[in-house]
């Protein structure tokens, strides 16, 4: 079936070609179509322009939806990079410690953090923590993403890694939004292997990547590169492994210190580096001229209370930036990618056009899908949502709690219609 959405009032981040990224000045510059139609046919975007050139109705075969959008605005749907939605219960005694003030260091060291959330997913069984999650997938869908990554990493076992990944897998066949699975057995050093971390660290690769990759339960490989969990040594043993079986790099870096993270993830080109909050010039120099994804996590940093990263530094240098939620029951409790967007704004001193795009096409390169996500292009995926009336696009970010998106279409195909 295809769908005609009429009577656009704003049509955003339009390409005639699939741009890569945007990137350095290029981020503040966002592509619009004022008064415009969209067509989506068998899943992709068909077409699109100025309502002037609206294809007629007899021009077209077989069954067509006309959607009359009445003067509201159409985007792309968000691409969150990082996360890790798939997780057992909840956190929030944690969250309470925090308040009293005590460290994310602190509580890791007290069995809370990673491991607590460990302990809780190796108590609950697959099927548990696949219906946890589905939830989970639905809320994003709702709040206008359309593409996710999800880790592991809340095993720290090789049964409970595999049971992570296997309801990830399940996730990606029974729901209708994209995913991309990550491994991140090195999450954490868990408490039985404290004193023994290069033996985890092993595990990992002898034991760990043989069966995640034997069952192709993953896209990519992570590693936590950082000051109390992993080392760059560490680090770089366990992404050759990974590479060997086919998982390109994304790496936790720099969100505690100046860890050595971001070149490590540079020099095994990986997909993205994230969190970045330790971002100086030598990591600055070392994103310039890579394949590297600098990717932030707002939400954690707003929730930890932590330093948060020069992003004024980052694109003046020419760096393009992609925002993800970090969606976890420890770090960052949401999945909201337009709060994502707001506190991009508010904290970060981002432009409103810079947020979008680091939220679309950035996060769809993040994911390594921008050339099927992340913009209105023709033959790209039809992921879209229609808002609801709205000034500006510069609203979406401005209005910070606001529910704003009135219908989401996922592969051509209507999800949610408030």
């Amino acid at each position: 079936m295809q769908i005609l959405i009429l009577n656009i009032k704003k049509l955003v981040q339009v390409e005639d070609k699939p741009a890569v990224w945007k990137a350095g000045n290029d981020m503040a510059k966002l592509r619009t179509i004022d008064n415009a139609y969209l067509l989506i046919d068998k899943g992709l975007i068909a077409d699109f322009g100025p309502m002037s050139k609206a294809p007629d109705l007899s021009s077209l075969s077989g069954d067509v939806l006309i959607y009359n959008a009445f003067g509201r605005m159409v985007f792309p749907s968000f691409c969150d990079s990082h996360t890790h939605l798939v997780y057992a219960g909840s956190r929030e005694i944690e969250y309470i410690d925090k308040i009293k003030g005590l460290s994310y260091e602190e509580i890791a060291k007290r069995g809370g953090g990673i491991l607590n959330s460990a302990k809780r997913l190796a108590e609950t069984s697959e099927d548990e923590l696949y219906n946890q999650s589905l939830a989970r997938i639905y809320e994003i869908i709702g709040k206008g993403t359309g593409a996710v990554e999800i880790k592991s990493g809340y095993g720290l076992t090789t049964e409970s890694e595999l049971k992570m990944l296997r309801v990830i897998k399940r996730l990606k066949e029974t729901t209708p939004i994209t995913i991309k699975s990550t491994f991140l057995g090195a999450h954490a050093v868990p408490a039985e292997y404290k004193g023994r971390q290069s033996e985890y660290v092993d595990l990992i690769i002898n034991e760990m990547i043989p069966l995640v990759a034997s069952e192709g339960l993953a896209d990519y490989i992570d590693v936590f590169c950082d000051k109390g969990f992993f080392t760059v040594e560490d680090t770089e043993r366990i992404l050759m492994a990974g590479i060997k079986y086919g998982l390109r790099p994304k790496l936790h870096a720099n969100e505690l210190d100046f860890s050595g993270g971001i070149q490590v993830g540079v020099k095994y080109n990986a997909l993205s580096v994230d969190h970045l909050e330790f971002t100086g010039d030598d990591e600055i120099n070392a994103l310039l001229g890579s394949e590297t994804m600098p990717t932030l996590l707002p939400g954690a940093a707003f929730f930890l209370g932590m330093v948060d990263p020069p992003v004024r530094k980052m694109i003046n240098a020419g760096l393009p930036i992609a925002l993800a939620s970090d969606f976890n029951p420890g770090s960052s409790p949401s999945g909201d990618m337009k709060f994502i967007m707001s506190l991009g704004c508010i904290k970060l001193r981002m432009l409103p056009e810079e947020v979008i795009n680091a939220t679309t096409i950035n996060g769809a390169y993040a994911m390594g899908i921008s050339d099927t996500h992340g913009s209105i292009c023709k033959g790209k995926v039809a992921n879209v949502f229609v808002t609801k009336p709205i000034p500006s696009y510069e609203y979406m970010p401005y209005a910070y709690t606001s529910d704003l998106i009135e219908t989401v279409i996922l592969n051509g195909s209507i999800i949610n219609d408030k």
